[in-house]
């Protein structure tokens, strides 16, 4: 079984304009399936379509990333509800907030997170999350929305034991990034080396975050997340074969992929 990664951009200029080469270079790696994610109405749309090009490497996730909230009225709201029930798309997001950048007014990208929880719960699908700076906010929020031993993950988790504890508790989960290679991330490599085998999930967040030993190079891409797998395997003292095929299953369960 090949590698899955479980949450990139492809249709980001850094690799949409090459990407027949970069899935060319995700299969030669090992790594066979990639969820895709859109961000914004034609993100989404791009997101889409590439999962209909290519139906046996990519899927798609699309929604409104906490940056784009100032931007969207209702009717793209209505438009994205649309779109998440595609056959090609496999879960709602990433949705959450970002108090790093705060890129839109805290309280509009709550709204916006809030608009999406509400017309994503009937849609059923699993829904993935962006949390940065904003945690205490982003539970409480999909707590209150019903979202509770729902399907859930928080991407490229980067928090304390104490959060990632807390996901769990509600039922939710986590996935690792390069960031978890990275020699400053301590903490989260001790929640990596004692994550339920069950659970484990890897991804990219391709363009961004490339791990090491790629850390200088740019722009990361799904290829990579090899990477993350080895350091994985080797931090929780399992094969690699058996990390990759772990993780591939629990993704192809979690996301319902075929």
């Amino acid at each position: 079984m090949s590698l899955i990664d479980s949450h990139a951009h492809l249709t980001f200029p850094e690799l949409f304009g090459q990407v027949d080469d970069v899935l060319a270079r995700s299969s030669e790696a090992g790594v066979d399936r990639i969820i895709t994610v859109g961000t914004d109405l034609s993100d989404a749309r791009r997101a889409i379509e590439l999962a209909e090009r290519y139906p046996s490497q990519v899927r798609a996730t699309v929604g409104f990333h906490p940056h784009e909230a100032a931007k969207v009225s209702d009717v793209d709201m209505r438009s994205m509800e649309e779109l998440w029930r595609s056959s090609s798309v496999v879960a709602c997001g990433e949705m959450g907030l970002d108090y790093h950048y705060d890129f839109a007014d805290r309280d509009v990208q709550r709204f916006v997170f809030s608009r999406q929880l509400e017309l994503a719960s009937p849609v059923g699908k699993v829904i993935v999350i962006h949390s940065r700076e904003a945690f205490d906010d982003v539970v409480p929020i999909l707590v209150e929305h019903g979202y509770r031993d729902r399907p859930v993950v928080f991407h490229c988790f980067t928090g304390s034991q104490v959060e990632a504890d807390l996901v769990a508790a509600h039922g939710w989960r986590i996935s690792f990034t390069g960031v978890v290679t990275f020699p400053k991330s301590a903490e989260l490599q001790q929640i990596a080396k004692g994550y339920p085998a069950q659970e484990l999930m890897v991804e990219t967040d391709a363009p961004y975050l490339s791990p090491v030993p790629v850390r200088n190079k740019r722009p990361n891409e799904p290829a990579h997340v090899v990477h993350t797998a080895r350091f994985l395997a080797e931090l929780r003292g399992v094969a690699y074969e058996e990390l990759v095929e772990q993780s591939a299953k629990n993704t192809r369960v979690f996301f319902g992929l075929l």
